[in-house]
């Protein structure tokens, strides 16, 4: 498909933050092969009874765990292999062969750039790719060019996206990573930016080499270890600083995390401005959904800021979500912030804005040395533009919330219901309200049997019979069963 073809019609647009799940619900014999549908690696095999139940039971359960470990893997979970094991009609593509369509097709107009070579998995989404690039009259000077799909919250017309996505060359800001060129189709859009040697704010923390896979970076580093006070006060300034003026602009950003922070020197320069415009969603996604008041774009970025400060402050990001307690820290001043993020009364109650957060005594003494003047100049039709796609992204947002909501509800229900605890009550009730009937049966069948000995007794209401079907004398007492 040509760059400049529009998309097919009717496609799918998936959020790839959606977390899957697996579950082995039965295991079947083969050719004397034991199969559940998995490819992964069994548990250690067994030479003698392989086929018992027991065992086949015991394998299966602990597949079961390795599959739940993987998807409640932030990082895993979201890793293209996972997905196409799990979900393959919806990740069958080879999304790198796309990507490489794509790119050719544009260095047919642009003979100017040279791809140098693919830069394999060197980011977590699955539809966004990166290749070395570099001038073919400047070959010692090293670019790199993101291309990216269409992600599920597009909601720029086509002609308000492709003007945005060009406008962001435009763009100076002391905290933002320079676009050297950016253009896009109806479908997707590509971006070159300059190769920076020393990586992202993710990559000082982890000690790793910016051109290496993003799982191998990131997974399970060998070395944690946060960050001096003096750094974790100064990028956090800067990154709150250039939010702020996205906000200010109505920007709408949503995706800060630790790998979009590209590291010039001593200054933090925010990268994928374009991820917003594009309808990518987040990478932390997964997480503030569960919170039915981070319903905005600003909290949203907000939320995310905890997420990255925390990772600057222990070396590696919070197990989970909310945080009940951090812990020791180089100041108070740094838990303050997590605190007013991260913990349970932030993700219940709401997140600070961004001027409170530049407010706080970690960030309020932070001197900026910078003199560069911020420019973004948006066309007030593009603003408007903005403004309502950014109200359809917080409107799918709150929907989203809302549903989850509403099946946590659903299982906390059932999950009572169905309790050992709860069985019991419900047969105790049972067996108590058997017992009422049966004693309601019993005096009602007494009264019964008791007015029909009365009445045969006194004859004064028996009623008339005829002379040829005599009245057979009552034996009411006699056969009574009490």
């Amino acid at each position: 498909m040509a760059f400049m073809e529009k998309p097919p019609a009717g496609k799918v647009l998936l959020d790839d933050t959606v977390p899957l799940t697996a579950a082995i619900e039965a295991s079947q014999s083969l050719q004397s092969h034991t199969i559940a549908g998995l490819s992964l690696p069994l548990p250690p095999k067994k030479l003698i009874g392989n086929m018992d139940r027991e065992f086949i039971a015991e394998r299966q359960k602990g597949l079961q765990n390795y599959l739940n470990v993987i998807t409640t893997n932030h990082i895993l979970s979201n890793c293209e292999l996972v997905k196409k094991f799990l979900d393959p009609n919806n990740y069958s593509a080879n999304y790198t062969e796309i990507a490489l369509q794509q790119v050719s097709m544009f260095f047919r107009s642009e003979p100017k750039w040279e791809v140098v070579e693919p830069l394999k998995d060197i980011g977590w989404r699955i539809r966004k790719k990166y290749f070395l690039m570099k001038i073919k009259n400047q070959p010692k000077e090293r670019l790199v060019l993101s291309w990216a799909d269409l992600g599920p919250d597009k909601y720029l017309s086509d002609k308000d996206f492709q003007c945005l996505i060009k406008l962001l060359p435009s763009c100076l800001h002391p905290y933002i990573y320079r676009v050297t060129f950016a253009t896009a189709n109806e479908s997707s859009a590509l971006l070159i930016r300059t190769f920076n040697e020393k990586g992202t704010l993710k990559d000082l923390i982890y000690k790793a080499k910016p051109k290496d896979p993003f799982l191998k970076k990131y997974c399970n580093p060998k070395k944690i270890q946060g960050l001096e006070l003096q750094q974790i006060k100064t990028y956090g300034r800067q990154i709150l600083e250039v939010l702020k003026f996205l906000h200010d602009k109505g920007f709408p950003y949503g995706h800060l995390h630790a790998s979009n922070v590209m590291l010039d020197g001593d200054t933090c320069r925010l990268l994928d401005l374009e991820n917003s415009l594009l309808g990518l969603p987040s990478f932390y996604r997964s997480y503030f959904t569960q919170f039915r008041k981070i319903n905005t774009l600003e909290s949203v970025d907000v939320h995310c800021f905890g997420h990255l400060l925390y990772e600057m402050t222990y070396g590696r990001p919070p197990d989970s979500v909310p945080v009940d307690s951090f812990p020791p820290a180089p100041s108070m001043a740094v838990v303050a912030v997590l605190e007013s993020t991260l913990s349970c009364d932030a993700c219940k109650n709401g997140m600070p804005t961004v001027s409170r957060l530049l407010q706080m005594p970690l960030f309020s003494d932070v001197l900026l040395t910078t003199s560069e003047k911020p420019q973004f100049k948006i066309p007030t039709k593009l603003k408007e533009a903005l403004r309502i796609a950014k109200e359809c992204i917080e409107k799918r947002l709150i929907e989203e919330q809302k549903q989850i909501h509403q099946h946590r509800r659903l299982t906390r229900a059932q999950s009572h219901h169905g309790s050992e605890e709860e069985r019991k009550k419900r047969k105790i009730l049972a067996r108590k309200k058997s017992k009422r009937s049966a004693i309601e049966n019993s005096e009602e069948y007494s009264a019964k049997y008791s007015n029909s000995n009365n009445s045969a007794g006194s004859g004064a209401s028996s009623p008339l019979t005829s002379p040829s079907s005599p009245t057979p004398p009552s034996t009411a007492v006699e056969h009574a069963p009490f």
